[in-house]
Order: C-alpha cells, then structure tokens, then sequence
C-alpha cells in the first residue's frame, strides 16, 4: 500500500509503502480496540450516573413530581384568592353592622337623655399591650378583622351598660311615687299646717286632698305590692301600697276597694273608688307618700307626672 504526503508549501510530496502487516495492524485496532473503549466508557458513565441515582426514569418522575407541586401551587393560590374574597365580603357586612349597631346607640343614648361622652359609640377602644407576631395570608386584611372585632366589643359592652342603666332606671321609675291618682280633680287640701275643716283650728295635715267624683277610681301611683286593705280609724276605707326604697302610698277615704292584702299592682291600675267615709266633708281622696315611715309631700311626686 502507497501512501502519499503531500505539503501545504511549494516542495515536492513524498511517498511512502506500508506493508501488508502494518495495514492489518491498523484495521485491527480501528474495528477491535476503538469498539471496545467506547464500550468500556459507556458502561462507566452509566455507571456514574447510576452511582448518583439519576436514572432517566428517576428523572422523569422528578419532573412529574416538579409539575404536581407546580400545580398544587396554582390550586392554593387559587384557594387563597377565594377565601380572601370571602373574608373581604364577610368583612364589609360586619363594618356595616358595626355602623348600624353604633348608629342604634346613639340613637338610643339620646332617647334616654343620657350624657353622648358617657355612652360615645363611635369612639376607639382603649386598649394596648405587647405585640407578638404571628403569621397571616394579608396583615391588612387581619388587622381590619382585629379592629372591627376591637369595634364589635366596645360596642356590645356600651350597649349592656345602656342597658343596664336603662332597665335600673326603668324600674326605679316603676316602684317611684309619680302621677295623679284620680281621673280629674283639682287639690282641695295642700300638706302640712292648715286650718281642720272640723273645728277650724290650726293642725298638721301629713298628705294632699283632691276631691274628685264620687265613684270615680282611684290608680295606683307606682308599682308595689298592697300592704293594707280596710278600715282605719278617721281614714275610712284605705289602702296601703309598698314601693321600694322605702316608699309607702296611703289612699283614705275611699268608698269602696279593689284590691286586698298581698295583691302586685302597677302604676295605673285601679285600686279603689273615690269616696268620703271616715273623717271627711264630702267625695276626695286622702293621698299620702311615707318614706321610712315618715310622711313627705305628695305635691313633688305628683307635679312629677302631671
């Protein structure tokens, strides 16, 4: 076998005879010795990457594995978005409830002629203390949540306290001496000194007369429970009624009762009938207010309710 050089400048090529030998020494490295190399380094690199668990099959359920959590991800985005709408919507019907509920305050704050600074619904909660974190999907969005709830407390315990005083003052007001006991009728007899209607001379008178028509009722000046019912002496036919705090109404002179020892009564109802019996000149009724026993002027209770 001929082989020829040929070079890249001016000169003249060269030729050179490789003898049968070394030909078949050259094909047989090319078809044996190159294969078995390739081999051989292929088998190492699988090898390798075996060694490091980086299979093809591993790798493709990496991917998979990869594109799930992908799109968990998404799904909880999703999710979140969702819930936070939800809970943006819930928060603006609580903000507009709070604002009803304080508009309700107020207005019944002025209903009952209280002080508004005493009773201001629409003021900040007091309150303070150390921060500690905590995790949230949106600190706006819970510190919104954190004041309306701050809002929602304050109000609800304004609104027991109105309440509270409210009822206090509507049962105080209930047992409290105040209105005028017959229908019509003027005052004939004031309290204190005056001169008897029997025999003129200068005495103490411990209630009010208000002469009124025979027969007519007499009501109940405020809410308790009838601690006398008959007969006394110069009152006539009386009735006796217990308030609290002290308080007693006595009505006398009556012509007839409608009550008896231990009934409940309320401001308004009927208790008896206007009339003269005992110590009297003609159709009135004897009213007394006793506290702690000792008479006081009728006249205060009742301007009260006039």
């Amino acid at each position: 076998m001929n082989v020829i050089f040929v070079p890249s400048g001016t000169g003249s090529g060269r030729s050179s005879c490789l003898p049968h030998r070394h030909l078949l020494l050259i094909l047989l490295i090319g078809g044996l010795v190159l294969p078995v190399f390739l081999g051989v380094l292929a088998y190492r690199i699988n090898a390798l990457i075996e060694r490091h668990g980086a299979t093809p099959e591993l790798i493709r359920r990496y991917g998979e594995e990869l594109q799930a959590q992908r799109q968990a991800i998404e799904a909880a985005k999703e999710e979140t978005a969702t819930h936070l709408n939800a809970l943006a919507l819930r928060l603006g019907q609580l903000q507009a409830q709070v604002l009803r509920l304080n508009a309700l305050g107020g207005r019944l704050t002025q209903m009952a002629g209280l002080d508004p600074r005493e009773f201001n619904f629409e003021a900040e909660v007091a309150q303070g203390g150390p921060e500690s974190g905590s995790a949230a999907a949106s600190p706006e969005l819970s510190a919104a949540l954190s004041r309306l709830s701050d809002e929602i407390a304050a109000s609800e315990a304004r609104l027991k306290a109105l309440e509270t005083l409210l009822l206090d003052r509507r049962l105080s007001d209930a047992v409290t001496p105040a209105g005028w006991p017959t229908e019509g009728g003027y005052l004939s007899s004031p309290f204190g000194h005056r001169a008897d209607p029997f025999t003129g001379r200068i005495a103490y008178h411990e209630g009010v007369d208000i002469a009124a028509k025979l027969g007519s009722p007499i009501r109940a000046m405020a809410d308790g429970v009838v601690s006398f019912a008959g007969e006394r002496p110069q009152y006539g036919r009386t009735v006796e009624i217990t308030h609290a705090r002290g308080l007693v109404t006595r009505y006398a002179h009556t012509q007839a009762l409608l009550v008896k020892v231990g009934d409940k009564v309320a401001r308004g109802d009927a208790i008896a009938l206007v009339g003269s019996t005992g110590r009297s000149t003609g159709p009135h009724v004897h009213v007394e207010v006793l506290r702690d026993g000792r008479p006081v002027n009728p006249a205060q209770y009742l301007r009260a309710a006039r």
